[in-house]
């Protein structure tokens, strides 16, 4: 989460934070919208990073609004793929050791969640601090609590220098000259912004869309329309406007400031909590009073309004807003515009979803798997919208299915089960759309090594689509079949479903179902059978290299690497697996990363160069726990890894070894890329 706006003042509430931090484990920062509780955190956080040798973790979330997801999402954030059905467990290993600072920006809708959640961490992990910005206290034993008060305003009758000292001024002056370069405060303005200061109550959003408004009118007439506003809230009242009342005010009369047109786009806006694009805007947003060709500039007038935030990410722009101002614009919708541009919505990001799998054999899947990243909190909007009507169920459950590529490359496994379970509860229809459910939720079960919850997943969907004779997914519940059956122990019996499954794929012409077998039975059939293991691994990657499928590629790297380690040909297997382990640094693939950390270092061992066979297993360990999984858990992993680990440790002797070990494990995931790539341990820990 990142803050491009300039900060200002709070040197007060900056030490205060820092001095609490100090002291208490567990610090909220409280304080009414629109007061600047967000922008103190993340300053504080950059302040004290210095103090947490294990980092500063800053975790955003208004974008969450299911607390069911809490662990998950934060398990995600900090890169962590669960071995199980609850995420804690690995949450809390991950933490227990670390001396880290984890702040939770945004917590107040999920506020029961949100205490449980960080009792818990706060008890097992003994050296982790936590800081949460919320409108309520979390209410947990040993909570520090910090009201975050407006900005300091001046009084009517200060001088030019006293005014100028109070950070509300600042503020002010700072953003009108982002809008009117030159702007300062001068003799002949300075009353008139202390008034403006004093009017807004030295809150912070409210200055800064009172500040926008200077683009098309003077001070003083913007003083006057604030009199005006505020005059007629306070008519019939000796008592001033609490300051959750002048915020409010001042986006009332920012919103009719707005244009007709403005103002519908700003409360469709509102549905987005993940942000906006312009394609996206134009296609949910336009239409009943909004001209297409029209968003692109109603989007920049908004902006101009500091009604939108627009930021560029990966090479897109994108619009969002704060989330005071988002709830403000879903307010404005009626009933009718809701439901309106609900189906809209959902259909949208259905479509997206669908045309931007990446685990289709295509050049781009780098970016559709960014892009599904960058629109996830929108898409369980979708999903949650049509899980919650009983018509559109089967529209959910088929968008949280045709995720299932997505969550096995980001390791969300615990979040796309979670939206499978709830979907299939709410389709009980046998047909294509529940099968397909069933064999992806068996799937990302059998990567967690929950068994016995993926068995009759799996049995389920294979009867249905024997039953409706569908021959393309039939396939895909042998090949994951296959899989089963190499974790409960039959590797023969595997290998052949996954052969099965590939003549399938092929009989249909699927070549997405065919790239998946190919990869399935390079990896789980290296120790089956590694000479056809290794045929099925050259021809993904002869496939994978046609179509430039860089993930694909990578993926035929390791298999087929694993495939040759196998059939002795060492030094084939090093090099493609080096190919594979920096594509997979470059795009955070630590699932695939791992696996190549861990067949490195066998390459090393191989050539008897045991301190850094040594330095990769600690390396590699650190990211198996990250990824929630263990090499002794997967059948073609489980023998190379103890022969390397014991010989290394005879060869190095236990000292020497686990000094080598502790080494790599110190080095973190760029780091250990370049390192696994050529460097040196020493050297890349001084990177």
């Amino acid at each position: 989460m990142t803050d491009t706006s300039s900060f200002v003042g709070r040197r007060v509430e900056l030490s205060a934070a820092k001095k609490a931090l100090s002291k208490a484990r567990l610090l909220t920062l409280t304080g009414p919208g629109g007061v600047g509780k967000t922008r103190l955190a993340l300053r504080v956080a950059e302040c004290v990073r210095g103090s947490y040798p294990d980092g500063v973790e800053i975790i955003e979330l208004a974008t969450l609004e299911t607390g069911d997801l809490l662990t998950a999402a934060v398990a995600e954030a900090l890169r962590l793929r669960s071995p199980g059905p609850d995420p804690m467990d690995v949450l809390v290993d991950h933490l227990s050791g670390k001396r880290m600072l984890l702040v939770l920006d945004n917590c107040e809708h999920l506020q029961d969640f949100c205490a449980g959640f960080v009792d818990r961490l706060l008890r097992a992990a003994p050296r982790l601090r936590i800081m949460t910005t919320s409108r309520q206290t979390l209410g947990v034993y040993g909570e520090q609590v910090l009201t975050v008060p407006s900005l300091s305003v001046p009084d009517s009758d200060r001088t030019l220098r006293e005014i100028a000292r109070h950070d509300s001024v600042r503020l002010f002056v700072e953003r009108t000259s982002r809008i009117l370069p030159g702007f300062s405060l001068r003799p002949d303005n300075a009353a008139c912004v202390a008034r403006l200061a004093r009017r807004l109550e030295g809150i912070p959003l409210a200055i800064e869309l009172a500040a926008a408004r200077l683009r098309t009118v003077p001070l003083e007439q913007l003083a006057r329309e604030l009199d005006e506003r505020f005059d007629v809230l306070a008519a019939g009242t000796n008592a001033a406007l609490p300051r959750h009342r002048t915020l409010r005010a001042t986006m009332d009369w920012s919103f009719r400031l707005c244009s007709a047109e403005e103002q519908r786009l700003w409360a469709r806006l509102s549905m987005f909590p993940g942000g906006v694009d312009l394609d996206t805007a134009e296609v949910v947003c336009s239409g009943e009073g909004i001209d297409c060709l029209d968003v692109l500039d109603l989007l920049s007038g908004l902006v101009d309004k500091s009604v939108l935030i627009s930021e560029r990410r990966e090479a897109e722009l994108r619009y969002r807003m704060l989330e005071c101002l988002r709830a403000y614009g879903w307010e404005q919708l009626t009933p009718a515009d809701r439901r309106l541009l609900r189906h809209r919505y959902v259909h949208h990001y259905r479509d997206l979803v669908e045309r931007h799998r990446p685990d289709r054999l295509v050049p781009d899947q780098v970016e559709r798997y960014r892009l599904l990243r960058r629109e996830l909190p929108n898409v369980r909007v979708a999903v949650e919208s049509c899980l919650s009507e009983p018509p559109l169920a089967p529209m959910g459950l088929g968008t949280a299915a045709a995720m299932w590529a997505y969550w096995l490359f980001a390791g969300s496994l615990n979040e796309g089960r979670y939206w499978l379970d709830r979907g299939l509860e709410r389709v009980p229809e046998e047909n294509r759309v529940r099968a397909t459910a069933l064999w992806v939720d068996s799937m990302l079960a059998l990567r967690q090594g929950d068994v016995a919850a993926a068995l009759p997943r799996l049995e389920e969907s294979g009867a249905i689509a024997r039953r409706i004779a569908d021959s393309r997914v039939l396939p895909y519940v042998i090949r994951t079949s296959g899989v089963a059956a190499f974790s409960t122990g039959d590797t023969r019996l595997g290998f052949e479903l996954l052969q099965e499954s590939l003549a399938l794929h092929r009989a249909v012409g699927d070549m997405e179902g065919v790239l998946f077998s190919l990869y399935f039975g390079a990896a789980y059939g290296s120790v089956e059978d590694p000479g056809r293991a290794a045929e099925f691994g050259e021809e993904l990657l002869a496939l994978a290299e046609a179509h430039h499928a860089l993930i694909s590629r990578a993926y035929a790297q390791l298999s087929l690497g694993l495939a040759l380690w196998n059939l002795g040909e060492c030094d084939r297997a090093e090099t493609l697996v080096t190919a594979a382990t920096k594509f997979a640094g470059e795009i955070g693939d630590y699932w695939c990363l791992t696996q190549c950390l861990e067949v490195l270092a066998w390459a090393a061992g191989g050539r008897e160069d045991h301190m850094r066979a040594a330095a990769l297993l600690g390396a590699a360990n650190v990211l198996w726990q990250t990824t929630g999984a263990a090499p002794e858990r997967l059948c073609y992993h489980a023998a190379s890894h103890r022969h390397c680990a014991r010989q290394a440790r005879r060869a190095l002797g236990r000292s020497a070894f686990a000094a080598a070990f502790r080494t790599g494990a110190r080095l973190g995931p760029d780091r250990t890329v370049a390192y696994a790539t050529g460097g040196s341990a020493r050297t890349a820990e001084r990177v």
